[in-house]
């Protein structure tokens, strides 16, 4: 039975060229590897460092969740090296991640202007970044997840000559997991109409059980998140719930891991005890479900406040002198 709704037709939208988009952010502003604009030290650096090194050499996960800003800030070159170092077990990002690292492998720009181009009626409407529907879509249909299918267009597909700065297709090469979790509408590519939303949720749900069998390797490992205040925490506790089942059922637990928060809010001293529920920090989810309730029964957690510019390559340089690469 269909819907006694109208529908918003999409086949009325004027879709323009990227080349037509101005930019905010490209080639120019991405680091590399071992430039550190920004001087960056504290206390607990070194013991999320020392974690990870730890969890490479026991074989334990080491789980990166990140928003798109450290894409837009010109960090993917660290990224990247993290996971050709092997010392991330999977990348974790949200939509817009896929979308930024698309963009900058096909054409070495992204971030267009929000409040310019929403005026317009043109935010979103380019005709190049739409493509990533029909990769996810053709990916789907041949069972890979969504960060999987993009990765392996943008190592192969060829149409993407700035490939060697792509987070996916270096995750794709490492054979490492790199996911991608959606929420239907958030994206710019939903506006398209080329947009499958049954492909995209499904290439986007398989993303989510892959994080979860990473999570299923936590006991001794470390949870990092860059950023993001809404996907990483929500998808992270899910996937940790249900881990956690079946290692009970296994006579396992997941309790003794590191978990670290990287983000510019103030928390404050305190940050292992949760917030009362009239306090404005109860409602940040990486506190209350990172930093707090998945490390109260054995775990520590750890709060690095900076500038994802400073923050990365700091923790970068440290690992650096505690490990050498694995792969």
């Amino acid at each position: 039975m269909a819907s006694k709704y109208p529908i918003f037709d999409r086949e009325r939208l004027k879709l323009l060229p990227l080349e037509q988009r101005d930019h905010d952010m490209d080639l120019t502003g991405l680091l590399a590897v071992g430039e550190a604009p920004m001087a960056f030290e504290h206390p607990h650096l070194p013991a999320v460092a020392d974690a990870i090194a730890a969890a490479v050499a026991r074989g334990s996960a080491v789980v990166l969740m990140m928003g798109a800003h450290v894409i837009k800030q010109g960090l993917s070159r660290y990224v990247i090296d993290l996971i050709r170092r092997g010392w991330v077990s999977v990348v974790a990002g949200n939509g817009a991640c896929g979308i930024h690292d698309y963009e900058l492998a096909r054409i070495g720009a992204t971030t267009e202007s929000v409040a310019r181009y929403i005026s317009e009626g043109q935010f979103g409407l380019w005709r190049e970044t739409g493509q990533i529907n029909d990769i996810v879509s053709r990916g789907n249909a041949d069972g890979l997840g969504y960060g999987e299918a993009l990765g392996a267009h943008l190592a192969s597909a060829g149409d993407c000559p700035h490939e060697d700065v792509s987070i996916f297709a270096a995750a794709y090469e490492a054979n490492v997991p790199a996911t991608v979790h959606v929420g239907i509408g958030y994206d710019i590519t939903h506006e398209h109409p080329n947009c499958d939303g049954a492909a995209i949720g499904e290439a986007s749900y398989r993303d989510f059980l892959i994080f979860t069998k990473v999570i299923e390797n936590l006991e001794g490992g470390v949870v990092l998140c860059f950023g993001s205040a809404v996907m990483g925490p929500e998808v992270y506790l899910k996937a940790l719930a249900m881990a956690r089942n079946v290692a009970a059922r296994d006579g396992r637990a997941i309790r003794q891991f590191t978990s670290a928060v990287f983000d510019l809010i103030p928390l404050g001293e305190d940050y292992h005890t949760e917030a009362a529920k009239d306090r404005p920090e109860y409602y940040y989810r990486p506190y209350k479900t990172i930093l707090v309730r998945t490390v109260s029964d054995g775990g520590t957690s750890h709060y690095i406040r900076g500038d994802h510019r400073a923050t990365i390559p700091a923790l970068h340089k440290l690992l650096l002198e505690k490990t050498t690469y694995t792969k």
